[in-house]
């Protein structure tokens, strides 16, 4: 499915079947080859507008994955740049992506840094915490940041009503719902529990001032919003 070298329906079935890090685990090997992998217009557009904002010295890629987002630590950090995630195959791959970067296997929810960083970012993580969960998340970060650091995140805007990408992911919300609701363990990806305003709301509360840009170059909806906006939270500087 999806290209030559990409998982089966059958291995994406037991994936789907399984728990976020065990499902994750699995598909690591073939997850570059899938279109869950962060496009690199995202990744291009997020290192633009973080351009205009460095230097930066170390750099955190929250949720990393296989390490996609390593590709704008790296043209932007003139120091270390750390991946973290729970997943110990995707680690694999990304180290071996990688093998200048640390790597560390932890939980986002409870990240084990305190001002280690100067920037991080995270590409398409959202979607697997559940609302009640992204406050640990944003606090785990703002730990990690030194004052004056900076967390970064894309985020979709919701398409328009009556557009085909609604109901595509309002009816794939729908059937993980039912799917957690009726099999053990939950698999949590839902691509609608993120919206803009909570998020904002919820980095304020973390302690960051949260800011909101368009990311114009990766197009606009029918009704000139823009399908993509880059979240820039500061730690503040004078933090004690």
């Amino acid at each position: 499915m999806f290209s030559p070298q990409g998982p089966s329906l059958r291995e994406l079935c037991i994936q789907a079947l399984s728990s976020v890090q065990r499902g994750y685990d699995l598909l690591a090997p073939k997850f570059d080859h899938t279109p869950f992998r962060t496009p690199e217009s995202i990744l291009g557009a997020t290192a633009h507008v973080l351009s205009e904002l460095g230097p930066f010295s170390q750099g955190l890629d929250v949720c990393c994955g296989t390490g996609a987002g390593m590709q704008v630590l790296r043209h932007l950090c003139q120091g270390r740049i750390t991946g973290v995630d729970f997943s110990a195959g995707m680690l694999a791959q990304a180290r071996s992506a990688y093998p200048d970067a640390t790597w560390v296997q932890a939980d986002a929810r409870a990240l084990p840094f305190a001002e280690n960083f100067d920037l991080a970012v995270t590409f398409g993580a959202l979607g697997h915490f559940l609302p009640t969960e992204r406050t640990a998340l944003f606090e785990g970060v703002y730990r990690a940041l030194r004052p004056g650091g900076l967390f970064t995140f894309a985020i979709g805007a919701p398409p328009p009503l009556t557009s085909v990408s609604h109901w595509a992911t309002l009816g794939f919300d729908l059937v993980m719902r039912v799917r957690n609701a009726v099999w053990r363990p939950p698999f949590v990806m839902y691509y609608r529990s993120s919206p803009l305003p909570a998020v904002l709301d919820e980095l304020t509360a973390a302690g960051f001032t949260a800011t909101a840009v368009a990311l114009t170059g990766l197009g606009r909806h029918r009704d000139s919003s823009p399908r993509y906006r880059l979240i820039l939270a500061r730690k503040p500087a004078d933090h004690h």
